[in-house]
C-alpha cells in the first residue's frame, strides 16, 4: 500500500516587521500539528516579516534569518515533523533573496530553493535565482520540490520538477485579492480566487502530483472580510482541492494519499510520455544557456 501523509497547511497571518512574534505563533501551530500526527507542516511566504519592503526597518527585520532557520531545524528534530518554513528573506550583500527550505524530521535541510519568477513589484527589492535549474530532493515523504508564489503561473517550473522525480510540490505563497490593477479587479473581484483554485488543481492534474499550496491568511478578527486571498489547499488529481481554507488565518490538516498519484499516473501517463524517446517536447528539458 502507498503511504498516506498527514500535512498541516498553516495559513498564518504575518504581523509586519515582527519576526519573533510570527515565529512564536508559527511554532505553536506546528506543535499542535505534531500532536495531531502530522508528517509535514507548511507555512506561507514572507511569514516572518510580511511583505512591506518600503517600510523603514524592513531589511533590518530580515537580519536574523539564519537564526530562525536554525530554530525551525531544532523544532523539527524535537517534534519529529518535517517543516517547510514558508520563505525566509536572506540578505546577500545589498540584495535580498526569497528562499524556501525543506527541513526534514531529523532537523537536517533536505532542500533549498530561491524564488525564480518574481512578481512585478518584487523586482525592485529581490534577486531571482534566474537560470538555476529547478531540482527535486529526497525527504521522508519521498521526492519533493519547492516553488514560491508566482512560480505557480509557469507550468515549466512544475514540469522541470516532475522530470526530476517530484511527487509532492510545496508552494508557500503571499497572494492578495488585490494583486491586480483596478481595471483587472473590476472585471471580477473574485478573479484571484478563481486563478488560485483553478491553477492549484490544474497543476496537480497536469503533473500527476500533489500540490501543497499554503498562502498567507488575513487577521483572524476580520474573518472573510480581508484582502488576503488565503485559500490554502492541497491539489490532487482526480479529487481536486482538498482541505481548502477561507481567507482568514487558520490551519487545515489534509491526508495526502500517495496511492492517488499512482492511479493518476496510471491513467494519464504524463511521466511515462515525458520519458519516451522522441517525446515531442523533449527540447523543453534541454538547458542550453546559449538558447535562453
Amino acid at each position: 500500500m502507498a503511504p498516506i501523509y498527514k500535512v498541516a497547511l498553516v495559513q498564518l497571518h504575518p504581523k509586519p516587521l515582527s519576526p519573533a512574534k510570527n515565529f512564536e505563533k508559527a511554532a505553536t501551530f506546528i506543535r499542535d500539528a505534531a500532536v495531531k500526527g502530522c508528517h509535514l507542516a507548511v507555512l506561507p511566504e514572507y511569514h516572518l516579516t510580511s511583505w512591506v519592503p518600503d517600510e523603514p526597518g524592513f531589511k533590518e527585520s530580515c537580519a536574523n534569518s539564519q537564526t530562525y532557520l536554525q530554530k525551525y531545524r531544532n523544532l523539527a528534530k524535537e517534534l519529529g515533523i518535517c517543516i517547510v518554513p514558508g520563505t525566509i528573506l536572506e540578505i546577500n550583500g545589498e540584495s535580498l533573496q526569497n528562499v524556501a527550505y525543506f527541513v526534514s524530521s531529523d532537523g537536517q535541510i533536505a532542500g533549498r530553493y530561491q524564488k525564480k519568477n518574481l512578481w512585478h513589484p518584487e523586482r525592485r527589492h529581490l534577486v531571482s535565482s534566474a537560470h538555476e535549474p529547478h531540482t527535486a530532493f529526497d525527504t521522508p515523504l519521498g521526492r519533493v520540490g519547492l516553488l514560491i508564489c508566482w512560480d505557480m503561473a509557469f507550468p515549466e517550473a512544475f514540469r522541470e520538477l516532475i522530470a526530476d522525480g517530484a511527487q509532492i510540490i510545496c508552494v508557500p505563497t503571499f497572494w492578495s485579492m488585490r494583486d491586480v490593477s483596478d481595471e483587472g479587479y473590476a472585471l471580477n473581484p473574485d478573479g484571484e480566487a478563481l486563478f488560485l483554485n483553478s491553477t492549484v488543481v490544474s497543476r496537480a492534474y497536469e503533473n500527476t502530483c500533489a500540490v501543497v499550496f499554503v498562502n498567507a491568511g488575513g487577521p483572524p478578527k476580520k474573518g472573510e472580510n480581508t484582502s488576503f486571498a488565503g485559500l490554502s489547499q492541497v491539489g490532487l488529481p482526480h479529487i481536486g482541492g482538498v482541505g481548502r481554507l477561507g481567507r482568514a488565518e487558520g490551519v487545515s490538516v489534509v491526508d495526502v494519499d500517495m496511492e492517488v498519484l499512482r492511479i493518476a499516473e496510471d491513467n494519464y501517463k504524463v511521466r511515462q510520455d515525458m520519458r519516451t524517446e522522441g517525446w515531442h517536447y523533449a527540447y523543453t528539458r534541454i538547458r542550453d544557456h546559449s538558447k535562453l
